[in-house]
C-alpha cells in the first residue's frame, strides 16, 4: 500500500463562503435526509493502544515477480453458523443503510479513522498480488481547490453536450451537474490511482494483469470501511481525468481512477429517493 499526502496546517477560523452554499447536486430531487453518524469519534491514544495489543508489526513489501511459490500455513478460527448467521445479518443491514453524499460538513474526521479505511483497501485481492493501487489522501484546501476547479471545467463540458441525452437522462434522477462543491466542502479527498505498471527505482518495468478489477475491488472495500467507520463518502470520477495525475504530481505508471470525498454529512444533508433491487433480482442460484 502506498499513501501519499497532500497537507499543510489548518488556517484557524477558516470558513470558505462556498462550504455554506449548497451546490445545485443538493438543490434538487432529493426527499431522504442523510443518516447521522452512529459511531462515537474514538481518541488517536486508545488506537494507538488498541493497535498495539493486537496488531503484528507487518513484514516490509518488496516485489515478488519471478520468486517461488512458498506455501505458508492458514488456519482461520471457524466461526460457528449462528455467529456467522447473526454477523451477516447485521453486516447487510449496515450496508443497507450507505447512501452516496454530496452535502458535507466542513467538520474535521479522525485522521486515523481514513488511514485505517485505507489500509483496509489495501487488502483487497489483486492480480498475481501485484496490489496495483496508490491512494492519495488530500487534506490541503489548495490543492482541493485546484482539483475541483479542474474537474468542474471537465464537468461543465460534459454537462453542455459530451455526455450525450441518454446519459443524461440516466443521471437526472440523481440531480447531479458540473458543480461539484463536495471537492472542497468535505474535509479530506482520496484520490485513488491505478499503477499500470511496476516502476522500478532503477526504471525497471513490470506489467501489472487485472489492474481495473483489482483497484475496483478495493475502492470497495474502502468505501465499506469508510461506512462502517461512521464516514459518508463519495465516488467521483471525472472525465477525462489526466488533470489529477499532474495537481498531484504523480509518476508516470500512475493513472486517476476516482476522487472520493469523505467526511460527515451536512446537517441539512439530502440524497435522492432511490431503491436498491432487491435480492431475487440481483441473484441467480443453479
Amino acid at each position: 500500500m502506498l499513501i501519499t499526502w497532500f497537507t499543510r496546517p489548518r488556517t484557524r477560523g477558516r470558513r470558505r463562503a462556498d462550504s455554506r452554499s449548497r451546490s445545485a447536486d443538493t438543490d434538487r430531487d432529493r426527499s431522504r435526509a442523510c443518516p447521522k453518524p452512529r459511531f462515537p469519534r474514538a481518541s488517536p491514544t486508545a488506537h494507538t493502544a488498541a493497535m498495539s495489543d493486537t496488531t503484528p508489526t507487518p513484514r516490509p513489501w518488496s516485489p515478488t515477480h519471478g520468486d517461488p511459490y512458498r506455501p505458508v500455513p492458514h488456519r482461520p478460527e471457524r466461526i460457528a453458523p449462528e455467529e456467522s448467521l447473526a454477523r451477516a445479518a447485521r453486516l447487510r443491514e449496515r450496508m443497507d443503510e450507505r447512501r452516496t453524499v454530496r452535502a458535507f460538513s466542513p467538520d474535521p474526521v479522525p485522521e486515523q479513522v481514513v488511514r485505517d479505511a485505507i489500509a483496509c483497501a489495501a487488502t483487497a485481492p489483486s492480480g498475481a498480488h501485484q496490489q496495483p493501487w496508490t491512494f492519495a489522501l488530500v487534506k490541503d484546501p489548495g490543492v482541493r481547490r485546484r482539483i475541483r476547479e479542474a474537474a468542474e471545467h471537465e464537468e461543465k463540458v460534459s454537462y453542455d453536450g459530451r455526455l450525450g441525452e441518454e446519459w443524461l437522462a440516466a443521471l437526472r434522477p440523481l440531480g447531479t451537474d458540473a458543480v461539484k462543491a463536495h471537492m472542497t466542502d468535505a474535509p479530506a479527498l482520496i484520490v485513488v490511482f491505478q499503477q499500470r505498471y511496476w516502476l522500478g527505482e532503477d526504471g525497471t518495468k513490470r506489467k501489472h494483469y487485472y489492474g481495473d478489477e483489482s483497484v475496483g475491488i478495493a475502492v470497495g472495500m474502502l468505501l465499506t470501511a469508510l461506512h462502517l467507520s461512521g464516514l459518508a463518502a463519495l465516488i467521483h470520477t471525472p472525465s477525462p481525468m489526466r488533470f489529477l495525475g499532474e495537481v498531484l504530481d504523480r509518476p508516470e505508471n500512475e493513472k486517476a481512477f476516482a476522487v472520493i470525498p469523505v467526511g460527515y454529512p451536512a446537517d441539512d444533508c439530502e440524497v435522492p429517493d432511490l431503491v436498491r433491487k432487491s435480492l431475487e433480482q440481483v441473484l441467480v442460484e443453479i
